[in-house]
């Protein structure tokens, strides 16, 4: 995983800030490649919350701003209460929760 161990707790703590207590957060894509070089941030955030989550992904965009600076970072949030898509399957089966990589 190609992620600087000291910002993963930072992250998650901000995903957490923004989607609640019991959100939780996956690196996927070519992060989590170590054999590769570059490539944007590609966050998958599930929440309970329903409402307000454009608000509240603009909230954590400019908290990740503080954490990464300019580096480009995608995410892709689901409210639990809505049937994932093919993308969000990949990126929890494929991806690295960073909550567990944070104890």
């Amino acid at each position: 995983m190609r992620l600087d161990p000291a910002t993963i707790a930072p992250v998650v703590q901000a995903v957490r800030e923004s989607f609640g207590d019991t959100a939780q957060v996956w690196l996927f894509g070519s992060r989590t490649d170590d054999g590769k070089r570059g490539g944007d941030i590609d966050l998958y955030i599930e929440t309970d919350l329903e409402r307000d989550i454009v608000m509240r992904r603009s909230a954590l965009r400019r908290r990740l701003e503080a954490i990464y600076g300019d580096q480009k970072i995608d995410l892709v949030i689901r409210p639990r209460s809505r049937a994932p898509h093919p993308l969000h399957e990949i990126a929890r089966e494929q991806g690295v929760r960073l909550s567990e990589v944070a104890r």
